[in-house]
């Protein structure tokens, strides 16, 4: 798995274990504090990808089918057949759901997420509209093709996008969809809009702050990255990420010192040898 950036990993975890449910055995990849986005290293949380025209669904399907068995093709097959004759959104949701099992199974994840999106959206249900938005989501943050990355964060945006019409309330929903907004599409200001609401209304929210840090450290504003983080630190003073990205932002300003200190602590936090590594070469680079 290629880095990942943290304004997914602040939003994966407490979702994905509230959103898991029957009927869709797909798990989201799991990310580690290893792979937090290094110093450096940009990123679409920047401000978004380049441009890019996003791939549609059906060239994905047709590159998908090349290469799986003749029996998942029959499969498949058999199960679009009864999609074409089933008249009741019951019936037809059940059969997405099948056509996604049987790509999940095969290992091509863009098109077991894409049915078990169609599903939800049939249904239109909260629980499973967030599930496919949040599994877009973690597919578009590991995809190497930019314009199947282009799809899957506009899957994952109108997924979320229609679960927060059915409960404007929900924060985990919000957050991951700022996350579509900032690190996949060309409009990453709206996610930042949604995030600065959230902040409005509860000034010492982690997962906001957290993002918000990221997004104020990658156009240069370290101020503002220095206060979401230290608000955050009030809160959990052992929250490695926030050490972390605190340290880049300390480093920023030019206080090479405190960004130095705050390495330190964060590696005394973090069992991972080679992100320990990473950590002492920064601090050396820093003297």
């Amino acid at each position: 798995m290629r880095a990942t950036h943290f304004v997914a990993i602040a939003v994966a975890i407490a979702l994905v274990i509230v959103l898991y449910m029957s009927g869709n055995t797909i798990p989201p990849p799991k990310a580690t504090v290893s792979e937090m986005q290094r110093p450096g290293s940009g990123g679409a949380v920047s401000g978004g990808p380049a441009k890019v025209a996003a791939a549609s669904f059906d060239s994905i399907l047709v590159g998908a089918s090349r290469s799986v068995s003749k029996n998942i093709k029959d499969s498949v097959l058999a199960i679009e057949h009864k999609l074409d004759a089933a008249q009741d959104p019951v019936i037809k949701s059940g059969l997405y759901i099948q056509l996604s099992r049987i790509w999940e199974h095969a290992g091509r994840l863009p098109v077991a997420a894409y049915y078990s999106s169609k599903s939800a959206r049939l249904e239109n249900s909260e629980k499973k509209l967030n599930f496919a938005g949040q599994f877009f989501l973690q597919l578009m943050e590991n995809e190497s093709s930019s314009p199947v990355q282009a799809w899957e964060a506009a899957e994952a945006v109108s997924c979320l996008e229609q679960s927060l019409k059915l409960n404007p309330d929900n924060e985990d929903t919000k957050l991951a969809l700022a996350t579509g907004y900032i690190e996949g599409t060309e409009e990453p200001m709206r996610g930042v809009q949604i995030l600065l609401a959230i902040v409005r209304e509860k000034p010492d929210d982690i997962p906001a702050n957290m993002l918000l840090g990221r997004m104020a450290i990658q156009s240069g504003q370290y101020d503002k990255a220095i206060g979401r983080y230290e608000t955050v630190l009030k809160l959990e003073p052992e929250n490695k990420e926030a050490l972390y990205f605190l340290a880049q932002a300390s480093e920023g300003k030019g206080d090479k010192k405190r960004a130095i200190e705050l390495l330190e602590k964060c590696k005394k936090l973090v069992s991972d040898p080679a992100f320990s590594k990473e950590i002492d070469d920064r601090i050396n680079s820093l003297k």
